[in-house]
């Protein structure tokens, strides 16, 4: 899971269902000091959650080394937003987890599809399809090339550039902007602050893909222009985000799902050429 704050492991236990299935338990503070905003969990708490969730099973169920490095290809989820709701308490959430596929590949990497379902206290809280891949070091220290040791990468970050006005984008404070204006107004510079003790726990190779997804969440709900909660992310990672680089965060509007919900494609781009697409499903706040 890769955390160096113990206070941001979600995951405490796991038990086997089958050889496909496990069930994964995670505790959900009562508030969180990035993902809750408003008296409301943030959609992106169910994604951390799973992406823990699924650290630790391809540790203890498919026996990758802890050494390896695992990263994300794709992830379609949706949750409930009723279900978000913050209560009084830590609430415990139920991660039920079904390995779709698993393909070993030669010189030790492995490519994992998995399907996740989440529930607590009876409700329905959310879905997701992941696609996944861990490389051995030697092996992902190949594909990452001059940007292979993290803290040599991650030392390269700029500054931190302007934010937008929080409210612009659903949060309240300034440090948990991760969208620079540009001008432009369905466009903006992704803001890297890798003092950011949540989204940059300790130093990275690249830019995590959670801190891509929250820039999604917002730029969604700056292009509606009106407060929404993102229900559902249809997420592709399609190359590693360098620090070293600006990108360019774009928000368009797509056509409404069947159930009518607005969508909004986000893409980002580095160097003039994709690194990250999401379609966003919101509804009205």
């Amino acid at each position: 899971m890769r955390k160096s704050d113990p206070g941001e492991v979600l995951v405490s236990g796991w038990s086997r269902v089958s050889d496909s299935t496990q069930h994964v338990t995670v505790t959900w503070p009562r508030a969180h000091q990035f993902y809750t905003e408003g008296g409301r969990h943030r959609p992106l708490l169910f994604t951390e959650s799973l992406r823990q969730g699924l650290a630790l099973l391809s540790h203890a169920v498919h026996e990758v080394p802890l050494g390896h490095r695992l990263g994300w290809e794709s992830v379609d989820f949706s949750v409930d937003p009723e279900a978000l709701q913050a209560t009084s308490e830590p609430v415990t959430v139920t991660l039920l987890v079904t390995h779709l596929s698993v393909r070993r590949r030669r010189l030790g990497s492995a490519h994992f599809a998995s399907r996740v379902e989440a529930r607590h206290s009876g409700l329905q809280l959310g879905a997701a399809e992941v696609h996944y891949t861990t490389h051995p070091p030697v092996l992902y220290d190949r594909l990452r090339g001059r940007y292979a040791n993290a803290r040599e990468a991650f030392a390269l970050a700029a500054p931190p550039t302007p934010p937008v006005p929080p409210s612009l984008v659903g949060r309240t404070h300034a440090r948990d902007v991760v969208l620079s204006p540009t001008g432009s107004a369905h466009g903006w510079q992704l803001r890297v602050d890798t003092g950011h003790g949540v989204l940059f726990d300790h130093p990275h190779d690249h830019i995590p893909g959670m801190v891509l997804l929250e820039a999604a969440d917002q730029a969604a709900q700056a292009a509606m222009g009106r407060p929404v909660t993102a229900v559902a992310f249809d997420t592709t990672f399609v190359r590693y985000v360098e620090f070293d680089r600006p990108c360019l965060v774009t928000a368009e509007p797509e056509a409404p799902d069947g159930l009518g919900r607005a969508r909004t494609r986000v893409e980002i781009t580095q160097d003039g050429r994709p690194v990250f697409t999401s379609t966003v499903t919101t509804l009205p706040r």
